[in-house]
């Protein structure tokens, strides 16, 4: 490859001016309105036309200097990177390192040919030091670097079945956006801009009494009803939203050189790669609403890939997304070059201490706010009484059914090469981690679960989130398990234990 020197491509200005432009009209709006009241709308203009004009300025001069002084060069050995006027960082990451490099385009960069390329090592580091970004370059030069950055012999012989397209976007998929998290919580965001855009322009009073006209004679609970549906419905069209953003043009695929990588996006276009040599398994996450539906997301469990990553996007490590279960057991096969899914093998269900402490909790949970309710009441006013009382009544039934849902949940297993460990119940995890790719145990064992005959594994990976959790497994079982999964690991601190033998359940 070139040892020459490169700049940054020159319509990184125009990118700039075009950004703050869009910046500089959004605040531009409020600042005016704010200010007439208090001088002529001429002058107002004049003022606010001025600032616009140096906050451009400003930004665009600013920004011509970043691209007069950075530079790139991709090496044999080294990709290396010198940028700065008055304090000068040169970087450099060697290439062997080199694990990730990944694309990102927003509209304006999509419409220009233009692509920031993000250089990693995989590493988490203070400052970025395991990083390298160009932005932008060239679209051919972004995929350029790509290609060669990441290029890597690997074997494959004899297993071509799992090579070029892995997954792409089915549609129907979108049915699943409204069911998940995101959708409530868009909803409260949007009725929060609707009082705080009506605050900038001083008609949040108007805004809350024509509110009031619309609801004139309905009770204040059937308005509360009213608004909580809308927000809801608010949400729901603003989760459809956001999915068509983030996933149209999805498509996962093995490249040659063992490199998935995911592309996906609509008006921002991502391209995301990840070595299969950093792969250490898969995580099917399953949130409530999209279990009942009877579909899952899989998530990569790869070292590198921290949960706090600089990126902006949280969702880096998604294979796939919210789609039918066995689509979502089919893409992990794949993904893992396995005949058959780890997620979708039978687990041994965990002892009914383990269902004990569940609904221990969770009517801990439900009855503890209602008691402390009855005791206010009972010192302050009996309103609170029938407060209490109602908050029993629905939220213990809750509580009984949630913790049933997570004993039936709790499951672990040996699969192929495979370590698997189901729990949750809001969001139900089942994770299939390499055997190989765990470092150490942690057994963790309160009095509580000492008495009940349970424990707490913990499986230690520098891949993923760190750390996979097996709770409440039977004590002999369990250690049983991590000796199996991890010989030699666990093995020199058991001491053999007599038992009554008893049958082994299973959960699907």
């Amino acid at each position: 490859m070139t040892e020459e020197w490169r700049r940054l491509d020159r319509r990184t200005v125009l990118v700039t001016a075009a950004v703050l432009a869009g910046v500089a009209a959004g605040a531009a709006l409020p600042v005016f309105f704010g200010l007439i009241g208090s001088m002529p709308a001429w002058q107002a203009l004049g003022w606010v036309g001025t600032g616009a004009a140096l906050l451009i300025g400003a930004g665009s001069a600013a920004d011509h200097v970043r691209w007069r002084r950075t530079r790139y060069r991709i090496g044999a050995e080294r990709a290396e990177l010198h940028t700065g006027l008055l304090l000068v960082k040169r970087r450099s990451l060697a290439r062997e390192r080199i694990r990730t490099v990944d694309l990102t385009a927003n509209p304006l960069q999509r419409v220009l040919g233009l692509v920031k390329v993000r250089i990693g090592t995989g590493e988490s580091t203070a400052g970025g030091e395991s990083t390298l970004e160009l932005d932008p370059v060239a679209r051919a030069e972004g995929e350029r670097l790509r290609r060669e950055l990441l290029a890597r012999t690997v074997s494959t012989a004899g297993d071509t079945a799992h090579d070029g397209a892995l997954a792409e976007l089915d549609r129907g998929w979108i049915r699943y956006a409204p069911v998940s998290f995101v959708a409530p919580l868009l909803g409260g965001a949007a009725a929060g801009a609707v009082m705080q855009v009506s605050e900038w322009f001083g008609a949040q009073d108007e805004v809350i009494e024509w509110i009031g006209d619309r609801f004139e004679g309905t009770s204040v609970l059937s308005m509360i009803i009213v608004l909580v549906l809308l927000a809801c419905l608010a949400g729901i069209v603003g989760a459809l939203g956001l999915w068509v953003e983030m996933w149209w043009n999805y498509r996962l695929e093995r490249e040659p050189g063992g490199t998935l990588r995911v592309r996906r996006g609509l008006l921002t276009a991502r391209s995301i790669s990840l070595e299969e040599r950093r792969l250490r398994g898969v995580e099917l996450v399953e949130p409530l609403g999209v279990r009942m539906c009877r579909a899952a997301r899989v998530d990569a469990v790869a070292t590198g890939l921290v949960e706090k990553e600089e990126d902006e996007h949280a969702d880096h490590k998604t294979l796939l997304p919210a789609a039918p279960r066995a689509v979502a057991d089919r893409v992990a096969a794949q993904v893992l070059r396995e005949p058959e899914p780890p997620t979708g093998a039978p687990l041994t269900a965990h002892p009914r201490a383990a269902r004990t402490r569940r609904l221990r909790w969770a009517l801990t949970g439900a009855l503890l706010p209602a008691a402390v309710l009855a005791l206010l009441g009972a010192l302050l006013t009996p309103v609170l009484l029938y407060v209490a009382a109602a908050c029993a009544l629905v939220l213990t039934p809750l509580a009984v059914l949630l913790a049933l849902d997570a004993y039936r949940n709790l499951g672990h297993g040996i699969t192929g090469g495979y370590l698997v460990a189901r729990s949750g119940t809001v969001r139900r995890t089942t994770v299939a981690l390499q055997c190989g790719g765990v470092i150490g145990w942690t057994v963790k064992q309160s009095y509580f679960q000492r008495r009940a005959g349970v424990l707490t594994l913990t499986a230690t990976t520098a891949a993923g989130s760190g750390a996979y959790d097996i709770y409440d497994a039977d004590r002999s079982e369990g250690l049983a398990f991590a000796a199996e999964a991890v010989p030699d690991l666990l093995a020199p601190f058991l001491e053999p234990v007599r038992e009554t033998p008893r049958a082994r359940s299973t959960v699907g």
